[in-house]
């Protein structure tokens, strides 16, 4: 389907408004951090719900709350004071798919020495002078995070190695996106919306493709970087505003 550039951008502000709802929570697994007010609980509880993001949305937002409830729906509280007698009471099988216990305290003693380091795990994710989007950001942060060679770290993924890094790029929309609809927290003040991509997945891509605005077969960051593109030229200053839109789109089924 070709439509004009002023067509697509009128459909993607259309949706980006009809999606961008707190209606749009209630099936989210961004509805996990809405729970939690304190802001290292919010950005704890967002970036596990984010790295288990792939799959059916019910599964996630089920084994998300599981994460949440071994924690004691307390987060942070958990992750600085955790011992190892608390780890041990972790049952030993899958957390969510090929996410399992091993990875979740991979995670969680890995959290601790970055809450150790920073107030806030926006800093670890601070974008520097003359960088245009988030791949080296995200690599910086992968060098805080991961700590050791461990099967946890495949679940925290690389734009060095073009990977498109959905999650990690939808975590970042969700702390770092600022307005006033009551979906994307924003959070994080020393990081501007400016710089954030569309979490690219298989179905963001496909509807991408079908409006002419994305030519890239692969999904993956030579992708996101090609989208960021033509959606920073519709809006510059809040370009990740338009997942909503390519969400909607793929929910409509107005391109299939």
């Amino acid at each position: 389907m070709k439509l004009k550039e002023k067509d697509i951008f009128d459909l993607l502000n259309e949706k980006a408004d009809l999606y961008n709802s707190p209606d749009f929570i209630i099936d989210d697994p961004i509805q996990i951090p809405h729970r939690f007010s304190l802001k290292q609980d919010i950005e704890i509880a967002g970036f596990l719900s984010a790295s288990i993001a792939w799959g059916n949305r019910k599964s996630i937002i089920n084994d998300a709350n599981k994460m949440m409830e071994l924690m004691g729906n307390s987060p942070y509280d958990f992750v600085m004071n955790f011992t190892d007698s608390d780890l041990g009471k972790i049952p030993q099988k899958a957390i969510h798919r090929t996410f399992n216990h091993e990875d979740f305290i991979f995670f969680l003693r890995n959290f601790r020495r970055i809450y150790n380091q920073f107030e806030s795990l926006e800093d670890a994710f601070l974008i520097n002078k003359n960088e245009i989007n988030f791949s080296h950001s995200i690599e910086r942060f992968r060098n805080h995070f991961i700590s050791e060679k461990h099967r946890g770290q495949k679940h925290v993924s690389s734009p060095y190695k073009n990977s498109a890094s959905k999650r990690l790029v939808m975590f970042l929309r969700w702390m770092v996106r600022k307005d006033k609809k009551g979906v994307d927290f924003g959070i994080w003040e020393k990081i501007d919306p400016k710089f954030l991509s569309v979490p690219l997945d298989v179905h963001t891509a496909n509807i991408s493709r079908k409006l002419g605005i994305l030519t890239r077969k692969q999904n993956d960051w030579k992708a996101v970087e090609e989208l960021d593109l033509i959606l920073r030229k519709y809006n510059s200053n809040d370009p990740a505003v338009y997942d909503f839109a390519l969400f909607g789109l793929g929910v409509s089924k107005e391109f299939e």
